[in-house]
């Protein structure tokens, strides 16, 4: 199989030295690259993170969503999955200063915009795609910080996955998380305080059996 994993939390940017950004630390994302490599099979990393990638994955480096995006469709058809495990900023500024913005005593106002979605643009894709050709896997994640499983099913819902991987926010930055997930078709499961190597190498053995 080709997996397209994405990873990393997006920077957007306010002007060319400052961003928004969130506390994603790629690690969920890696650790999945690493256990699709080792399962054997071909591994795209997009990437957010400036963590040093798994050696063997072809790497694409990005910061800004607009920027993941492009990377997510120039890559989509070549995949046969596509796992969103980046931190995809959900906004990002109307306009960019071209140059530093000076402090001063008045408050500083930044107009945001939506990003692109880009796990429901992916599950758009897919309905397109599997009456003419090779099926295409798409995982997504959900992180929260309340009623975990409802706000889950409703991102598989409404955005069209093959399955939601659910985690809360003290996931972030750490080596061992518990996570739920769900296929469309099929209950929860739990992987409870586990290391994300562990929970990524389960994952992808349940991602292998939903293609074949």
């Amino acid at each position: 199989m080709h997996f397209l994993i994405t990873a990393g939390g997006t920077r957007e940017y306010i002007d060319p030295v400052r961003f928004i950004s969130n506390a994603s630390s790629g690690r969920m994302g890696y650790a999945l690259a690493e256990a699709a490599l080792k399962a054997g099979h071909k591994v795209t990393l997009i990437s957010a993170s400036d963590a040093q990638p798994p050696v063997g994955v072809d790497f694409v480096g990005v910061e800004t969503a607009a920027q993941m995006f492009e990377a997510v469709k120039k890559f989509f058809n070549k995949c046969d999955c596509l796992i969103m495990a980046a931190a995809v900023s959900d906004y990002t500024p109307v306009k960019k200063s071209k140059k530093k913005i000076k402090k001063s005593k008045r408050d500083l106002v930044i107009k945001l915009k939506p990003t692109v979605d880009i796990l429901a643009w992916a599950g758009k894709q897919k309905v397109g795609r599997q009456k003419t050709e090779a099926r295409k896997i798409v995982v997504g994640f959900a992180l929260e910080d309340k009623d975990i499983r409802k706000n889950a099913e409703r991102k598989l819902k409404e955005k069209n996955p093959d399955m939601i991987i659910a985690n809360r926010l003290e996931a972030i930055g750490t080596d061992r998380s518990t996570v739920l997930f769900k296929t469309a078709n099929g209950g929860w499961q739990k992987i409870e305080n586990a290391a994300k190597a562990t929970i990524a190498k389960k994952i992808i053995k349940v991602i292998v059996r939903l293609l074949y």
